[in-house]
């Protein structure tokens, strides 16, 4: 996969991105032209090599820190040459060692660098891992995921991280004294660990889980900061998955944070309601219930200028019955407290020491979006409405028996039952269950009554498949350009303008480099593999004539319909998210990259949330900005989010 990657850049990147273009200050011309040729040659003998995609990753993660630091940073100063020099030593070093199988970096303890190839887009990611002196391979270890502080994205970000951890691959002086590898994902720098970040850091735990014998029941998950908000996003989220939360002075929500009196800091105030809608999907505040699951140990320095956020958090906690604990830290500011933050890990070691109940006997999820469908025995399937709260409560009785109460906006979900003789109720009820081989059993509304579903597939939005459009780059994506005769050359320009910005974004924010491949060279297995993000117009783009027909909007070459609202196809063009009609296990996406661009993604990571929900209308021009980073000349007319079934509501 890694190899493949590797020869794929020179075809998928537009040309902006490749390699390294004119070297920045302060550094000499030959020094540059020698790092050029480094990371030729490096290139070359990775391509060359056989072996497992994570070592390849571990030295990959060297070269592809200089090929950003080189692309990125404007200005060099001389610790940050010696700092590339040193990279590009280090990836020679590891490429030296795989093919005589003396790979020694696998085995070490204390502080060490590794990396992972990403499935959203094909790039190397790094990590940095502490391995602790008394870790036996023969014996499972429990897992603290540490997300770091914001970190503003710039071109040394991936060296300067890694330079945290790594300590060369020989054997270390000392290891540090523990009972926990800690992890250290980078998460793409800078998004408050959202979309693809999100994404990285469980692909991160997978690859320490592959490599190292990690007890699935004991992941900690903790960070400060942006690492604590990280810490109650993924933790609230997914609380079957982590044994408990140390999130240490982090935000919870957008509107309240933004209003931190920090100059620097953009006030978030009432937004459109598809956006007031889409932080629903992020806002922490609103998943508060799910800390009835997963235990969460959180501290906050007392004259911390973000001590609010935590005092927010408490409210919602006590709104839910629960009683928020939060260690605070006398006299101190946004710092971490050495004694504060021992006492943190006390208290998260006695959770940890019992490691997670996989099936608790009583059980109460939150959730606002499909997206976030799990809780140890029990999955939402269909919502009543997005963005709306939804809640399943259930208890199990010693017999195997499951009590649910009346589920709340939510029209189907699963339970799996243990036991020889399974038995359910739902809202009062009994469920008559079928027989069947499988434990989890299918719940849904039959003639106005809860009752077991002999039919298991689900229509419309569904885990994994309910947008918005920015959820599509989160799983494996491949962006498509039309080259065929466009309908319209003003819609075709602006198309091909925004692909370009979406590349640019994503490598300059997101670390990674775009899948993208003409109309015409997209293949049965592409279909089958990845979210099609389509550019162009069913003229120039034969993919989207293709599914266009099964689409919910009518698109010709002189009209464009969105439910009653007609408009000029020679200047409208519309961007959305659907099920893909050619598979719909997949994503398509109509002219569109994420909805947030450079203005958000250079500033502050809180405002990372979605600008267009599912789906909207542009109107647009023919002015392609010779640097992509330029505004577009495009103007959003309507905006919104399909209904549960993936159809336009009625539009006033």
């Amino acid at each position: 996969m890694l190899k493949s990657h590797l020869l794929a850049i020179a075809t998928v990147l537009l040309g902006v991105l490749l390699g390294i273009s004119e070297p920045p200050a302060g550094i000499s011309a030959d020094d540059a032209k020698q790092i050029e040729r480094d990371m030729k040659a490096l290139g070359d003998r990775i391509a060359s090599l056989r072996a497992s995609d994570d070592l390849l990753a571990d030295a990959e993660v060297f070269r592809k820190g200089v090929q950003w630091a080189m692309r990125y940073e404007t200005k060099l100063e001389p610790a940050d040459i010696t700092l590339i020099q040193k990279a590009l030593k280090r990836c020679s070093e590891r490429l030296d060692a795989i093919p005589s199988k003396q790979a020694a970096w696998p085995d070490r303890k204390g502080k060490l660098v590794r990396g992972f190839v990403s499935a959203v887009d094909g790039s190397v990611q790094p990590y940095g891992l502490i391995v602790p002196a008394s870790y036996d391979p023969k014996k499972p270890i429990r897992l603290d995921v540490v997300l770091h502080g914001s970190s503003k994205p710039v071109g040394l970000s991936e060296l300067r991280f890694m330079n945290r951890f790594d300590e060369g691959d020989a054997p270390p002086k000392a290891a540090p004294d523990a009972n926990f590898i800690e992890l250290h994902p980078l998460g793409r720098v800078e998004n408050c660990y959202r979309w693809a970040g999100e994404t990285d850091v469980f692909e991160a735990i997978e690859a320490v889980c592959r490599n190292y014998n990690i007890d699935r029941k004991r992941i900690v998950l903790r960070g400060m900061s942006m690492g604590a908000s990280g810490t109650w996003h993924l933790g609230l989220k997914h609380p079957d998955y982590f044994v408990a939360l140390g999130p240490y002075c982090g935000y919870v929500d957008t509107h309240e944070f933004s209003h931190t009196p920090i100059a620097s800091f953009v006030k978030v105030e009432q937004l459109p309601p598809h956006q007031e809608n889409a932080l629903h999907m992020l806002d922490s505040i609103d998943y508060a219930a799910n800390a009835g699951v997963v235990p969460a140990i959180a501290c906050m320095g007392e004259k911390d200028v973000f001590f609010q956020a935590h005092v927010l958090m408490s409210k919602a906690m006590e709104k839910e019955g629960l009683k928020m604990v939060n260690l605070i830290s006398p006299g101190t500011g946004h710092v971490i407290d050495p004694k504060t933050h021992a006492e943190q890990m006390r208290q998260i070691k006695e959770f940890a020491d019992k490691g997670l109940e996989p099936f608790p006997k009583q059980l109460r999820f939150v959730t606002w979006t499909t997206k976030y469908d799990r809780c140890h025995w029990l999955r939402v399937l269909v919502l009543k409405e997005h963005y709306v709260r939804a809640e399943l409560e259930a208890t199990r009785a010693d017999d195997g028996t499951i009590e649910v109460k009346e589920p709340k906006n939510i029209t189907r979900f699963a339970v799996t039952i243990r036991g020889p003789k399974p038995q359910l109720r739902v809202g009062g009820n009994e469920v008559v269950l079928p027989q069947q081989a499988k434990p989890e059993f299918v719940i849904g509304q039959k003639d106005g009554k809860w009752a077991a579903l002999t039919e298991r597939d689900v229509t419309g939005k569904r885990p994994g498949l309910q947008g918005p459009i920015d959820d599509a780059f989160t799983t494996p994506f491949l962006c498509v350009r039309g080259t065929g005769k466009a309908w319209n050359p003003t819609v075709q320009a602006w198309a091909d303008a925004n692909l370009k910005r979406f590349a640019y974004e994503w490598h300059r924010y997101y670390r990674g480099e775009l899948r993208i491949k003409d109309n015409t060279a997209v293949t049965d297995d592409d279909i089958r593999q990845y979210n099609l993000i389509l550019f162009g117009d069913p003229g120039s783009n034969r993919l989207i004539s293709r599914v266009l027909p099964k689409l919910p909007i009518t698109w010709t070459e002189k009209e464009l319909q969105f439910g009653k609202e007609t408009y000029p196809a020679a200047n409208h063009a519309p961007a959305f998210i659907q099920p893909n009609p050619l598979n719909e296990r997949r994503y398509v996406v109509i002219n569109s990259g994420h909805t947030f661009h450079e203005k958000e993604l250079a500033s502050l990571n809180y405002l990372q949330f979605p600008r267009l929900g599912d789906w909207a209308v542009l109107k647009v021009g023919d002015k392609s900005p010779a640097n992509p980073s330029d505004a577009l000349e495009e103007e959003v007319l309507r905006a919104g989010f399909f209904d549960e079934q993936w159809k336009l509501p009625a539009m006033r």
